[in-house]
C-alpha cells in the first residue's frame, strides 16, 4: 500500500519525465539528500540540470521560479518549511497571483508552489505552525491540501500534485501536512470500517479555470451505518484524526458521522458540506492552524449564511491561540486530537 510521501515522489518523477519544461527549485533537494522530507528524492540523480539547488532565499526561489513561468516553463517549488512562506509574500500576494490580471490574460503563470506544514514533531514554533490561512482566498491563487484517501477515476496526493504541474495554467500552493507523509493511502478496497466516495468532477471533464476544481471532495461513511446525525469537515492530516474520531464515536458511543475531505481550500466549493448537512444538520469543522479567522470559521460562516434554520449546530475545533511549544507534551495539549473531536461531537449530538 503506497504512502503519501511515495505517491508525491513518484508524482513529481512522472511530471520531469512527461513535460521537460517542468523544473524542481528549492533548498538542499539534491541527492544523496533530497529534501529535509525525502519528496524530492532521486529526482537530481534522474533529471540532473533542471533540479536546481538554491540559496536560502525563499523570496528569491518563488520570484526566479514566477519569471520562469512566465516565459513557458512549469516550475515547481520546494519551501522547506511552511512557516517560511512568510519570506516570500510579496511575491506569492502581490506579483505571481496577480499577473494574468494584470496583464489582460496575456500571460500565465503555471507555478506549484509545494511546503509541509504542521506540527507535532517537537520542532518548535517557527517550524511547526499550520498557516494555510495566511494565503486563504487571494484571488489568483489555488491552495490545494493532499489527503491520504483514494477512488479510482479521481486524483489521489500524487496524482493531484502530478495535475497542477502539469495542468493548470495557474499559481498553485500545494500544502503537504508533514504527519500525513507516511500516512498509506486509503482506497474503497482497502478500507475495512468506510466506504469512501469522491465528490466532483472528475479532472477529464473539468473546463480549467481558476474557480473550478479538479480536486475531489472526499466523503467517509461508516459501514452499514445508521444515518448520520454529524457531519465533520477536515483537512490534510486533521483528516485522518476525524476518521478515527468517527470510529470511536461509531462503536464507543453509537453516534455517526460522515466525514467530509476537501482536498481543495481555496476557491473553495462549498456544496459538498451544504449537502451533507442538509442531511445531519449538524456540522463540525476541524483543523490544525489556530481557531480565528480561518478555514473553519470561513465553512462554519458559509453554512449558517446558507442552511439558516436547516443548521441545527455548528462548531469549531482548532489549535490554541499559542505559538507552537516545543514540549512534545505541550505541544500535544495544544493542538487539536482524537479526543476532542469526539468529545465535542458528543456533546454536538
Amino acid at each position: 500500500m503506497s504512502t503519501v510521501l511515495n505517491s508525491l515522489n513518484t508524482a513529481l518523477h512522472s511530471a520531469l519525465a512527461e513535460d521537460e519544461r517542468v523544473y524542481l527549485l528549492g533548498e538542499d533537494i539534491m541527492d544523496p539528500y533530497g529534501g529535509a522530507f525525502k519528496v524530492s528524492q532521486g529526482l537530481s540523480s534522474v533529471y540532473g540540470k533542471r533540479v536546481i539547488t538554491t540559496p536560502i532565499s525563499e523570496a528569491g526561489i518563488v520570484g526566479v521560479a514566477a519569471g520562469m513561468a512566465m516565459r513557458g516553463l512549469r516550475p515547481v517549488v520546494e519551501i522547506m518549511f511552511g512557516d517560511f512562506l512568510a519570506l516570500a509574500a510579496d511575491q506569492i500576494v502581490n506579483h505571481l497571483s496577480k499577473f494574468r490580471w494584470m496583464y489582460n490574460d496575456q500571460v500565465r503563470v503555471p507555478l506549484v508552489i509545494r511546503t509541509p506544514m504542521g506540527g507535532r514533531r517537537g520542532y518548535g514554533p517557527t517550524h511547526s505552525q499550520t498557516l494555510e490561512k495566511l494565503v486563504l482566498g487571494i484571488p489568483g491563487l489555488r491552495v490545494l491540501a493532499p489527503c491520504a484517501l483514494s477512488v479510482v477515476g479521481q486524483l489521489d496526493a500524487g496524482g493531484l500534485l502530478q495535475h497542477a504541474i502539469l495542468n493548470d495554467d495557474d499559481p498553485v500552493m500545494f500544502v503537504e501536512n508533514k504527519l500525513l507523509y507516511l500516512s498509506h493511502i486509503q482506497t474503497q478496497e482497502t478500507s475495512q470500517d468506510f466506504t469512501i466516495d469522491a465528490l466532483g468532477a472528475a479532472p477529464s471533464q473539468i473546463i480549467e479555470t481558476l474557480t473550478s476544481s479538479y480536486a475531489p471532495t472526499y466523503k467517509l461513511s461508516i459501514r452499514g451505518a445508521s444515518p448520520a446525525a454529524l457531519t465533520i469537515a477536515a483537512y490534510g492530516y486533521m483528516s485522518e484524526l476525524a476518521r478515527q474520531a468517527a470510529l470511536k464515536l461509531a462503536y464507543e458511543r453509537e453516534i455517526f458521522v460522515e466525514v467530509l475531505v476537501p482536498t481543495q481550500l481555496s476557491p473553495y466549493d462549498m456544496a459538498p458540506v451544504l449537502d451533507s448537512v442538509r442531511r445531519t444538520r449538524n456540522l463540525l469543522v476541524v483543523e490544525e492552524g489556530t481557531l480565528t479567522l480561518g478555514w473553519g470559521a470561513e465553512v462554519a460562516a458559509c453554512a449558517a449564511e446558507a442552511l439558516g434554520s436547516q443548521l441545527r449546530k455548528v462548531r469549531r475545533l482548532a489549535a490554541l491561540e499559542i505559538p507552537v511549544p516545543a514540549a512534545g507534551s505541550l505541544e500535544a495539549v495544544m493542538l487539536p486530537g482524537v479526543d476532542d473531536i469526539v468529545q465535542i461531537a458528543a456533546e454536538m449530538v
